[in-house]
């Protein structure tokens, strides 16, 4: 049950905000409404628009527009269910949470998340028309697909421009989306289109070949199965509306002679030895949104989980709009899990109606309070609650490092090597292989990758590693004294031998708990061969290396020399955590994660024996900010 508006004071997490009424009593669509690009491409929509027994309003209204890769006319089937979804999914018991459990994917329907990831009828309901747009390529769109290409980020503000131009558009629009609908709405508001107001971005990425195509600096076999996903909806068009339209035939004919490329380039990437889109490069650089050059209020959405978990706050820090116009809210979500629990008692409000304030508030001029929120929303992991302040990391962490030592803590007998992790460096050289055998699929990684799905397979599968760490060397403190708060990323400066020319290192840090689970609050990831970093562009707080961002250029890769002892640091995206008192901190290395990611043929052919090396004149250590008694 939704709690009175009353309840509580603007500001808190668990606020809520007034967006009134239900204005219209009826929808009115019109799907396959064709756009035309100015190269001729044609963009298909659908539009939903609200009024009553008469018909749609003609009051012109503020627009809210949704780009797709993923085929709006199954988006559009699915709205259909939407509210049954969430009405059964609200009837399932609301879990007091540390860690989301199976239930909590299954309660996800009932936060508002399926409403803004198509056309948001409650907003629309309340006075706005909602637009959602098959970008070109995919769905019942022409022309080929180029996931965020220039081409692709022209006719983001070319549609804007079009609806701007309707009879039944006031000339106000806001773009949202979730995942790939919320880069679109980030490249969107960094182009200024005129008449744009607002976004609300819902678990977009800052970089996302980084963070989910050359992760750590090899391909994800996620994206292969994403892109031919994309390529298969493209086959599946609104042949009704396209008839109607007499664009049947254009279509078909556009099909059958532009390609996109993408399913065989993608399988290039991930065999050819040395393939130049496997690394970092211009094409690459000319997909990403200009963060600085968005100058409209934002709204952020992530997920400690999600794939994109690495760049939350990076994109939050990047666009410079200040106060409550720019909001991010972090909850410990997968990528489909977004909201999951929201609208419950001590909750933020559901998200469908928190986009509808947020709009309301900067699309409309409607003093709801919204801009008194945050800016800085975040659900802590470990204690579930829910922290509010005007920046993050919590200014008041402190720099902390802890030291990987030999020593046998007797807390990790399940995984390959049990060794320590200590506030002092070790006074006695060791080196620790890591082992070869084969990395098991039943880990938190998997729940990343599979966006939650495998939690509604038990614990194992995402809120306790100890089965994935049977191939891990695993470095644990002793029982903390004291409640101990990791706030921010992370850099684990490795010194390490390999017996080849490369080696590749996944990391996860865990909150063991006296029962001995060990349950994962965040993970890096990095190829030795890409471990050249960008000071100017890494993260240090009083001259301590806390994220060191990787080139991963071709142009920066420097083979290893067998034999050699070698540091590296590697990147631990951001957290905010409570590691209770009584619980330990853990890092669990391996040598890969699979489906996290995949080592492709060629490469493992470089990769041999590798170790960890214990030195006491070169340490190896985690560096972390953290607030403590």
């Amino acid at each position: 049950m939704a709690e009175p508006l009353s309840t509580y004071t603007a500001a808190a997490p668990h606020a809520r905000f007034d967006i009134g009424p239900v204005e219209y009593p009826k929808l009115f669509a019109r799907n396959t409404v064709p756009i035309t690009m100015s190269d001729g491409a044609i963009l298909s929509a659908d539009i939903l628009r609200p009024g009553d027994a008469s018909g749609p309003t003609a009051e012109p209204l503020p627009a809210i527009i949704n780009f797709t890769a993923y085929n709006k006319m199954i988006n559009r089937h699915g709205m259909r269910m939407h509210r049954t979804l969430r009405a059964l999914a609200g009837r399932l018991d609301a879990s007091d949470r540390t860690v989301m459990t199976a239930r909590d994917v299954l309660r996800t329907p009932a936060g508002g998340v399926l409403e803004p990831s198509a056309i948001n009828r409650t907003a629309v309901e309340r006075g706005y028309v909602g637009l959602m747009v098959d970008v070109r390529g995919t769905g019942s769109s022409t022309g080929g697909w180029d996931f965020f290409s220039p081409r692709e980020q022209r006719d983001y503000t070319e549609v804007v421009t079009w609806v701007r131009e309707q009879p039944w558009c006031n000339g106000d629009v806001a773009v949202m989306g979730v995942s790939y609908g919320a880069i679109a709405a980030l490249h969107t508001a960094a182009r200024r289109p005129e008449g744009l107001k607002a976004i609300f971005a819902i678990e977009a990425g800052e970089n996302p070949v980084r963070e989910l195509g050359l992760t750590g600096g090899v391909p994800t076999p996620g994206m292969l199965l994403w892109i031919l996903a994309v390529n298969s909806g493209k086959w599946l068009p609104a042949l009704p509306g396209l008839l109607r339209e007499g664009l049947a035939g254009k279509f078909l004919r556009d099909r059958v002679t532009t390609r996109s490329g993408w399913v065989g380039r993608a399988m290039r990437i991930g065999v050819t030895e040395e393939h130049p889109d496997g690394y970092l490069n211009p094409m690459w650089a000319a997909k990403l949104p200009r963060f600085e050059e968005i100058s409209v209020p934002t709204w952020i959405h992530g997920g400690w989980h999600d794939v994109y978990n690495r760049s939350n706050f990076s994109m939050y820090d990047r666009i410079p709009v200040s106060g409550g116009a720019k909001q991010i809210l972090v909850d410990d979500a997968y990528h489909l899990t977004p909201g999951s629990g929201f609208g419950d008692p001590g909750n933020p409000q559901a998200l469908d109606e928190l986009q509808t304030a947020f709009f309301d508030r900067w699309v409309k001029g409607i003093d709801n309070g919204i801009d008194d929120y945050g800016p800085v929303t975040v659900r802590r992991q470990g204690d579930g609650r829910w922290v509010r302040r005007a920046q993050f990391p919590d200014p008041a962490a402190r720099v902390r490092r802890l030291y990987l030592t030999g020593e046998i803590t007797g807390t990790a007998a399940h995984a390959a090597i049990d060794a320590g992790l200590s506030a002092k460096p070790s006074e006695v050289e060791c080196r620790m292989p890591l082992p070869v055998g084969r990395v098991s699929a039943v880990s938190n990684n998997s729940a990343v990758m599979s966006m939650g799905v495998t939690l509604l397979f038990g614990r194992p599968f995402g809120t306790d590693d100890r089965r994935s760490e049977s191939t891990a060397v695993t470095f644990t403190t002793a029982p903390l004294e004291s409640d101990l708060v990791l706030t921010g990323p992370m850099n684990l400066h490795l010194r390490a031998e390999a017996d080849g020319t490369d080696a590749f290192w996944s990391v996860t840090i865990c909150d063991v708990h006296p029962d001995g689970a060990s349950v994962p609050v965040t993970r890096g990831a990095l190829l030795s061969s890409l471990r050249a970093t960008d000071t100017e562009q890494s993260y240090y707080v009083d001259g301590e290396l806390l994220f060191p961002l990787h080139t991963l250029t071709a142009d920066t890769a420097h083979p290893l020399t067998p034999g050699e002892p070698f540091d590296l640091d590697i990147e631990i995206n951001p957290t905010e955590a409570v590691l209770a008192a009584g619980h330990r901190l853990r890092i669990a290395i391996s040598r890969t994660s699979f489906p996290r990611h995949f080592i492709p043929p060629w490469k493992r052919r470089q990769i041999k024996g590798q170790s960890i090396v214990i030195d006491p004149d070169h340490p190896g250590y985690l560096s972390f900010q953290a607030v403590a008694p």
